[in-house]
Order: structure tokens, then C-alpha cells, then sequence
């Protein structure tokens, strides 16, 4: 039986007694299996963390939706206002109109699908920064430098949370049922890294730095009707206008439909007294 080339590297081993002319035999085949081995495992690697920050955007939203998600800022105690309307308001297909609305209105493919996160309306909104330990909150009431707030950070002078060290926090409540009577129905749900979380239509979003413990509140109740409005497509109901009638002092108002009836009263001449002219005439008897 004719001996295998591995047969015959061991044979020869031991022919020469591991002497120097087997020693000086480097396995070359050996060194280069493990070094596909090595660029492989990069490769696939290097492809994974690509697709996980690059995934697929088809889905929706498409660029025909116009979906909107309520959001809310608490930065150590202190509900911040909505966000102003940002200069690109008109271009970019994640964005805010300063009613304290994400509008999610894909305008290419970098917004469509799994693209539509909260990760992608921070990148498209100048001045906003928001990673798993920092916030920067343009216009924001509780003031520090720049308005920036990262984890460890003590929450300043002036406010509920003075003094005590924040993180931070992001909560969401789904529109699971994907209808308006949904909304903040299910429990919240605590987002790991903020840039991945996917938007979604008629979702409650919280943002908070507070200190380790503190559970979020949902939205401010006008936006939460704000977000009803817009996806029902119904505008804000305007009071009717009620006249209030004037009277003037002394005055009767008569209310309309009823008729007024004046009852005729009699008129009666006043007895005349006869006037005479010249002097009395007077009768001796």
C-alpha cells in the first residue's frame, strides 16, 4: 500500500532523527491555511459591524409615508420644550416642525425602512447630540455648557435633581396595535443605545438625564394630542365665537323669536281752564 504524504513526512523525520535538514523543512502549508484563517475571520468581521450600522432600508416607512412619533426631554427634573424648527425642515425626511413631533417623511433611501431611527433624526438635526452617555439639548432650560450632559455629570443649582449624578435614559411606548387608540397603551420599554432605536408610527419617545432610578414620563399630554391630530388628520378645533348682545342701561333685550306686545293705554286729554283776557267783570248786585 502506497504510504500517504503525511506517512512519508514522518518517515523521513525519523530517518534523519528530527536532525537539522528536518528541522530546517518549514510547514508552509500549515502557515498558510492558518493565515486564510485569519483574513476570513477579519473579513466577516469587518462585513458584520457593516451591516449592523448600515442595515437594510427597504420597508417601511417608504418615501410615500409621513409617519409622526411624540417625543419628550426631562434633564434632571425638568421637562425641556420642544425643539425649534431646525433650517432643513424642508429637506430632510426625518425631522421636527417645533410641535414636539418627530415627522418621519422619507425624502431617499437613507431614511426609508430600518434607516428611520432616532440615530438618523439627531445626524439631520444640527446641534442635537445624543449617545448612550451624553446629551446636548439645543435651547434647553437647564443650562450648562453648551447644554451638554454626560453620564456622571451633577445635575446644577436650580433644579429638582440638584446635586445628585445623572445618566442616560431612553424609554419608548410602541404603537403596537398601529392605530391612534393604541398609543401609550403598552408598558414602556427601555431603548440599549438610543441611535438604534427604530421609529415608529404613533410612538411615544422619553429622553432623559436623571439620576439612576428615576422612571420617565410619557410626553407632555398637548403633544400627545398633537400626535392624535396629525394622524387622524384632524386640525385643531377652534372655539365657536358666541355674540354677546348689548344692552343699554335702562334697556330691555328681547330674546329672539319672542314678541314683544305693548299694551294700548288710554289717553285722556287734560281738562282745558278757559283763559280770559282783560280784567274780571264783576255783577253788583
Amino acid at each position: 500500500m502506497a504510504r500517504s504524504d503525511s506517512g512519508k513526512w514522518v518517515a523521513r523525520a525519523a530517518a534523519t532523527g528530527g536532525g537539522r535538514t528536518y528541522r530546517g523543512q518549514r510547514p508552509v502549508k500549515w502557515y498558510f491555511s492558518l493565515f486564510l484563517i485569519c483574513v476570513l475571520g477579519v473579513a466577516l468581521i469587518a462585513y458584520s459591524r457593516y451591516e449592523r450600522q448600515h442595515p437594510a432600508s427597504s420597508g417601511p416607512p417608504t418615501t410615500s409615508d409621513h409617519w409622526y412619533a411624540a417625543y419628550g426631554v426631562d434633564i434632571c427634573g425638568v421637562n425641556e420644550p420642544a425643539l425649534a424648527s431646525p433650517p432643513n425642515a424642508s429637506t430632510a425626511g426625518i425631522t421636527t416642525t417645533g410641535d414636539g413631533l418627530i415627522h418621519i417623511a422619507p425624502k431617499s433611501s437613507a431614511d426609508t425602512g430600518a434607516n428611520a431611527t432616532l440615530g438618523r433624526f439627531v445626524q439631520l438635526y444640527s446641534g442635537l447630540k445624543l449617545t448612550s452617555t451624553t446629551i446636548r439639548y439645543p435651547g434647553a432650560k437647564t443650562s450648562t455648557t453648551n447644554h451638554t450632559f454626560t453620564l456622571g455629570d451633577k445635575c446644577p443649582k436650580g433644579t429638582p435633581d440638584a446635586g445628585k449624578a445623572g445618566e442616560l435614559v431612553v424609554q419608548q411606548w410602541p404603537n403596537a396595535a398601529g392605530n391612534p387608540s393604541a398609543i401609550g397603551k403598552t408598558g414602556p420599554q427601555t431603548v440599549g443605545h438610543p441611535s438604534q432605536l427604530r421609529l415608529q408610527n404613533g410612538q411615544l419617545i422619553a429622553i432623559g438625564f436623571v439620576p439612576h432610578g428615576t422612571k420617565l414620563a410619557k410626553p407632555p399630554a398637548i403633544r400627545i394630542e398633537a400626535l392624535l391630530k396629525a394622524m387622524t388628520g384632524t386640525s385643531t378645533p377652534t372655539s365657536p365665537t358666541v355674540s354677546v348682545p348689548t344692552t343699554t342701561p335702562g334697556s330691555t333685550t328681547t330674546p329672539p323669536g319672542s314678541t314683544t306686545t305693548t299694551p294700548a293705554s288710554p289717553t285722556t286729554a287734560p281738562a282745558s281752564t278757559p283763559t280770559t283776557s282783560g280784567s274780571p267783570t264783576t255783577t253788583k248786585p
